[in-house]
């Protein structure tokens, strides 16, 4: 069953962590969607697939917010609107 998640979150310094964190693991579990910074340090991610692989993404992010400044972390399911064609792309 596919589920999708719409995961708004504050990062600092987000230079590089969209293209080769977050892409790189959205595409190793097989997710599509987008992740773009919306403002200054907010970035927004929509992410749709496999419920097994969304759910190991969300994980991943919580994992990541230990490590880095990342803030104040929403999750919502949401329906999906667009056809992202298999693909997860980073909007800078």
């Amino acid at each position: 069953m596919n589920q999708c998640l719409r995961i708004t979150f504050l990062l600092k310094d987000a230079e590089g962590f969209l293209p080769n964190n977050v892409r790189s693991e959205a595409q190793t579990l097989g997710i599509e969607g987008i992740a773009q910074a919306v403002e200054q340090g907010k970035i927004k991610i929509i992410a749709c697939g496999p419920k097994d692989s969304i759910e190991q993404f969300v994980d991943f992010l919580h994992a990541q917010a230990a490590k880095t400044n990342l803030e104040d972390i929403q999750v919502e399911p949401i329906l999906k609107e667009r056809d992202y064609r298999g693909v997860f792309r980073v909007i800078e």
